[in-house]
């Protein structure tokens, strides 16, 4: 079971003087039992199949020439693509970083680490950017056990360093 569902439960009509009406289709996304919401167009979703054809094969997408102004083909449109969303969760292990993008998923658990710092072939500025993590200082070699005059012997480090080098090695003694 993917730690990714989606679901499609709705769509509504956009209609503006600009450009003629469209559909949006709404999208429910369940990761680690939180739910955000997306919001596309059938356009959108026939630019993420044209992009995935390059790195999966992708399942058949719902026919982009409908008359989409009648409810029940907009309503079997809308069931085609949560289809088509969920078989690919289904049929891939490791989903796509545009799939994730698509999702608006930014933190996704079973990513591999050669994904994790933003993917070559994308066209987006934002996902090529390595993102850094924060580093672990040490004020002085870790490794090397305090010396004997230290007052202050740092117990844990010498107790893993003796464990994992020497652990033959009896502790030293604190008097």
């Amino acid at each position: 079971m993917h730690p990714v569902r989606v679901s499609i439960p709705s769509f509504r009509s956009e209609n503006n003087s600009m450009e003629k009406g469209y559909t949006v289709f709404k999208i429910d996304v369940l990761m680690n039992g939180r739910q955000h919401s997306v919001e596309k167009r059938y356009s959108e979703f026939h630019a993420l199949h044209k992009m995935l054809k390059k790195s999966i094969k992708p399942p058949e997408i719902p026919s982009k020439h409908v008359r989409n102004w009648v409810p029940k083909v907009l309503e079997q449109r809308r069931q085609g693509l949560e289809l088509y969303l969920q078989t690919i969760i289904m049929e891939n292990g490791v989903l796509p970083k545009i799939f994730l993008d698509f999702l608006n998923i930014r933190h996704f658990p079973s990513v591999p680490k050669t994904e994790s710092c933003g993917s070559f072939d994308t066209e987006s500025e934002e996902s090529s950017k390595l993102s850094h993590q924060p580093v672990l200082l040490f004020l002085r070699d870790p490794f090397l056990l305090p010396s004997a005059h230290d007052t202050f012997a740092n117990v844990v480090i010498e107790g893993v360093v003796h464990g994992v080098f020497y652990p033959d090695l009896q502790p030293r003694s604190f008097h």
